[in-house]
């Protein structure tokens, strides 16, 4: 038996789910807190083998000192291309479209310098009402850098009154309505709060068809779901790799560029050293040559211990069989914690992520009916249930398939109903 098989059986107990899982295993490879921890979403578990992989840098550090920037396959001058094809394979895209730098937001305030190109009939740029607060600051930094008004120049498109998540006729919609005024379109993969997965092929097409560039932030899609940003024919898109990458707090980020554009020298550009040709970069001449992929977006060479941590986790994320195998168990265990919440809470729990299998991950987003979320919530952290809380009113439970057990999902409905 396996997971694949259990489809719609819904008289299964967490003990024989975890018992078909072929993933189970991998929770070994991880140290979690003491207790149940289901919040991925914010930050990943520690991957046992990332204190080897960032200890083997600081024996390098210490018996090469400088050298190291250049010595063996770990040199570090190179360092970020091991985990080039990786986050390739988990984005969807080719090997020259995809690197490891900087954080998530610096990341796009970079690739908005190139594709937040606005003139004064096309200056607009479309976001969601609810965007996670950092892409806001950023776009609306970005109109007024470029001497623009976010009162004329931010579009934004909420969900309808009386609805938590965004509807795709929408925001196709706002982006066919302000099609000549647009310049860009900047959406999450997943939205944070709601756990809502957008529709990226469906909005990238109808921005490119107004002549509008499109990026994802992909903080929450990353890890979570199948992405296949090359065959969507998206522009750019970055995220962080501390969720479900499992890189640790604040590990390093990652840039998208389509391949139409890696090698497009009229884009403005920020320019950093490490972003031209590796061949002549010790030369030390002041001519930019850029890296013919999205390298050359790179500013300063790259901080070897987050990535150290990185590498780890992604080689445990490639022994389990990749996105594939992860969506696979994923999306058991969203089954499963629908059908645990049904048959417990009935209508005294809200669950705002949408019902339909292809429109979220592994986030669920849940509102207490007629009670105090926020005090249940601290009631869950008392018992050692780690989730987490986002204002105003909803608790995240994000169950991460490559060490989170049906266990996990049923120790966490039968406290929260102790709790109720």
């Amino acid at each position: 038996m396996n997971l694949s098989s259990l489809v719609g059986s819904v008289d299964l107990d967490a003990a024989e789910m975890d018992a078909a899982d072929p993933l189970a295993n991998f929770r070994e490879e991880f140290d979690l807190p003491n207790g149940t921890y289901l919040i991925g979403n914010s930050l990943g578990a520690l991957p046992r083998a990332a204190r080897d992989y960032v200890g083997e840098e600081f024996d390098r550090w210490a018996t090469l000192g400088g050298e190291g920037h250049f010595a063996g396959e770990l040199a570090w001058e190179t360092y970020h291309g091991l985990l080039t094809q990786q986050l390739a394979d988990l984005t969807g895209a080719q090997a020259d479209e995809v690197v490891a730098m900087n954080s998530l937001t610096v990341n796009l305030h970079l690739l908005l310098v190139s594709f937040y190109r606005p003139t004064n009939d096309r200056h607009k740029v479309l976001i969601e009402d609810h965007a996670f607060p950092s892409d806001h600051f950023a776009v609306e930094s970005q109109i007024r850098q470029r001497g623009f008004d976010p009162k004329t120049s931010l579009v934004k498109v909420g969900a309808r009154p009386g609805e938590e998540t965004l509807r795709t006729e929408d925001l196709l919609e706002a982006i066919s309505e302000h099609g000549d005024q647009l310049a860009l379109v900047l959406l999450p993969g997943v939205q944070y709060y709601t756990g809502q997965v957008l529709s990226m092929a469906e909005i990238t097409a109808a921005g490119h068809q107004v002549g509008a560039y499109v990026g994802f932030d992909l903080a929450h899609a990353v890890g979570n779901i199948e992405l296949n940003l090359h065959d969507w024919r998206v522009d750019f898109a970055v995220w962080c790799s501390y969720k479900y990458l499992n890189s640790g707090p604040g590990g390093v980020g990652g840039a998208f560029v389509h391949r139409d554009f890696v090698d497009n020298r009229n884009l403005s550009k920020f320019l950093g050293w490490w972003g031209t040709d590796p061949a002549t970069r010790f030369q030390m001449k002041t001519q930019f040559e850029p890296i013919p992929t999205v390298e050359s977006w790179q500013l300063s060479n790259a901080p070897i211990l987050p990535m150290a941590a990185l590498r780890a986790s992604l080689d445990v994320i490639n022994r389990a069989g990749g996105m594939g195998a992860l969506r696979q168990k994923s999306e058991r265990q969203i089954e499963f914690l629908d059908r645990r919440l049904a048959q417990t809470f009935h209508d005294r729990i809200e669950n705002i992520t949408p019902k339909a299998i292809g429109q979220r991950g592994c986030q669920h987003a849940l509102k207490i009916v007629d009670g105090d979320g926020a005090q249940v919530f601290r009631a869950l952290k008392e018992e050692r249930v780690f989730c987490d809380w986002r204002e105003p009113d909803v608790i995240r439970v994000a169950p991460v398939p490559l060490y989170n057990s049906f266990a996990d999902i049923d120790r966490f409905v039968n406290v929260l109903d102790e709790i109720m």
